[in-house]
């Protein structure tokens, strides 16, 4: 006679509940699949002179989709720039960097690790705009951001040289002077108009 049809799991698990299962033409319809979804599946055909089984595997695939990244970034001469882009995907996406177009490689201050770039002394060269790519053999996606590398003047609005008052004749003094600046600036002291040398005092 017509066999009867029915489906199942062979890891054990429950077929999802938006599964249809259209008995007549021995079809399971899964709509909006899932990576939850994925794994063996089994029909089962059986009337009274026996049963058959026939399995086969759904396995989830994705293009990869960013779950985080990267923006524009104004930093200062000698300063650390650090960015990082996340992407899902199945199978797990791996990651490359251009810079203005152009295939970005590990070398002397930068440092490339999976979805990380970071460049720890950043210099008027480093200026750009970057790239984070995101691929597995079902898609590739791009993020950009611009590094816009800026120069500091000496600022010493926010330094305070302080007045002091020995009190002891022979005691020591320090007087820090440690303006914003960028790049990193030569510094000298003057007594008055006197520019002072370092000696033994």
């Amino acid at each position: 006679p017509v066999p009867t049809i029915s489906w199942r799991r062979a890891d054990g698990k429950q077929i999802p509940r938006k599964a249809r299962r259209h008995r007549s033409s021995g079809l399971l319809e899964i709509p909006n699949f899932q990576q939850e979804d994925a794994g063996l599946y089994e029909c089962v055909a059986e009337n009274v002179r026996g049963k058959n089984v026939a399995r086969g595997q759904l396995t989830f695939y994705a293009q990869p989709s960013w779950t985080q990244r990267i923006s524009d970034a104004h930093v200062a001469i000698e300063e650390r720039v650090s960015w990082e882009c996340r992407a899902s995907g199945r199978p797990k996406p791996s990651y490359r960097w251009l810079k203005d177009g152009e295939p970005l490689l590990p070398q002397g201050r930068v440092q490339l690790e999976q979805g990380s770039l970071t460049i720890p002394n950043v210099s008027l060269s480093d200026a750009g705009m970057y790239q984070c790519v995101a691929e597995n053999r079902h898609g590739v996606i791009l993020a950009s951001a611009e590094l816009s590398v800026i120069a500091i003047g000496p600022d010493f609005s926010k330094t305070l040289l302080k007045k002091l008052t020995l009190v002891k004749v022979g005691g020591e003094v320090i007087i820090e002077c440690k303006p914003k600046a960028s790049p990193r600036p030569t510094y000298s002291w003057k007594k008055g108009k006197d520019i002072l040398r370092e000696n033994e005092r």
